[in-house]
């Protein structure tokens, strides 16, 4: 494992962090959007707002990890694009996405984008100090209570005035959902990383509330798997397995969950998550590395970027939980091998395949760049590996 978080800084260093400097947009503003698989980069492409966001949460994570001040600029590039062009200044929140030019272009105001702004902006807030960054991020969090919030959870997509529109862009497999296990998971994330920053009272209950949602309607104890699509009161609509969902929840929740101090709840908590990544494990791992999704008994076998990063990072955190259990180590072993053997792209001036075949085969047609794929995962992915040894931070 010391090898692996070595490498795993060597790869931050020497792979990941150089392509997404390189694609900082001085022109414009914010970061290029899209690059196809021949590595062509559409410098006119649209610019997502999750994509901005998730890159200065990158930028402003790798700085304090590594303690890199030579990544403070591209952090503050980010942050200046997301507060003078994805923010919207009359109506609130932020936006689904920018012209190349930075205008809006898809003005929806959606609840997964705003949560991972306020994580954005509450990491910027560590590392800089920036009073508007938390007041933003603030803001943002007082948003969503107000506007994505009913008496059973969180509602997700809305119009630029916050009026609810149907959810396509977070539902997938041939449904169309209210609510959605990954929305929920990603605003605990937001929430996590803003409490993280400021450890606000009303933040804290927010986050106890969603641990009360995630314990009691998204974890099926029966099966060991998490729920995903969903109507309004959370009754789920298809009998559908994301196996990186569940194994990126099975470390996830139980981090923000220890933020909060309240140990028989991250005992409860911790419990699930082990059975979670245990059945991930039984389920989805073979051929060193993880499946994508079961839908209706149906397995996906594509191996995708970010469900391999969460892999690593779920089966780490497993093996801490059970140390006598190598199994879990030796998984996260060799999917870490996968990645740098078959995920990573060896080209020049390149990162890691949106996809590739069990066997490790790229998938054609995949994007290298676009506003879904990002350094949020694969990043975190190697800041992880890094904090949890000690021995290699600076």
């Amino acid at each position: 494992m010391k090898r692996i978080s070595t490498a795993a800084r060597e790869h931050l260093e020497s792979v990941i962090l150089p392509f997404w400097m390189a694609l900082r947009d001085d022109a414009f503003g914010g970061y290029y959007g899209y690059m196809d698989q021949d590595l062509r980069l559409e410098k006119k492409a649209e610019k997502g707002c999750i994509l901005n966001s998730r890159i200065l949460w990158f930028f402003s994570e790798a700085a304090m990890v590594l303690n890199r001040e030579d990544l403070r600029p591209y952090a503050d590039h980010a942050y200046r694009f997301l507060m003078e062009h994805c923010l919207d200044r009359e109506n609130g929140g932020i936006f689904w996405s920018m012209t190349y030019d930075g205008e809006p272009l898809d003005t929806t105001k959606h609840t997964y984008n705003q949560a991972f702004a306020v994580y954005a902006l509450s990491a910027y807030y560590r590392l800089t100090g920036d009073a508007a960054a938390l007041e933003t991020a603030m803001a943002l969090f007082r948003l969503i209570e107000e506007h994505c919030t009913d008496e059973v959870g969180y509602l997700e997509a809305f119009d630029a005035r916050w009026r609810p529109e149907s959810n396509e862009k977070l539902s997938e497999n041939g449904v169309l959902a209210d609510k959605t296990m990954n929305t929920l998971l990603h605003v605990f994330e937001g929430y996590s990383g803003l409490y993280q920053g400021g450890k606000d009272p009303a933040v804290g209950k927010a986050m106890e509330r969603i641990l009360t949602i995630y314990a009691q309607k998204i974890y099926d104890p029966v099966l060991r798997r998490q729920r995903v699509f969903f109507d309004k009161s959370y009754n789920s609509i298809l009998d559908l397995t994301s196996y990186g969902h569940d194994i990126e929840s099975s470390w996830l929740m139980d981090w923000g969950c220890g933020l909060l101090g309240d140990e028989p709840r991250s005992a409860a908590i911790a419990a699930i998550n082990r059975e979670l990544g245990e059945a991930v494990y039984d389920a989805a791992y073979s051929f060193r590395s993880l499946a994508n999704e079961c839908d209706r008994g149906q397995v996906d076998e594509t191996r995708i970027w970010w469900v391999q990063a969460e892999a690593v990072v779920g089966f780490v955190h497993l093996w801490s939980k059970l140390p006598e259990c190598t199994q879990y180590r030796d998984a996260a072993a060799h999917t870490f091998r996968f990645i740098l053997d078959h995920m990573a792209d060896k080209r020049p001036n390149s990162e890691w395949f949106w996809a590739v075949d069990k066997y490790g085969a790229p998938i054609p047609g995949k994007p290298i760049l676009e506003p879904w794929k990002c350094p949020y995962h694969n990043g975190r992915m190697c800041m992880e590996l890094i904090k949890r040894d000690p021995d290699i931070l600076v």
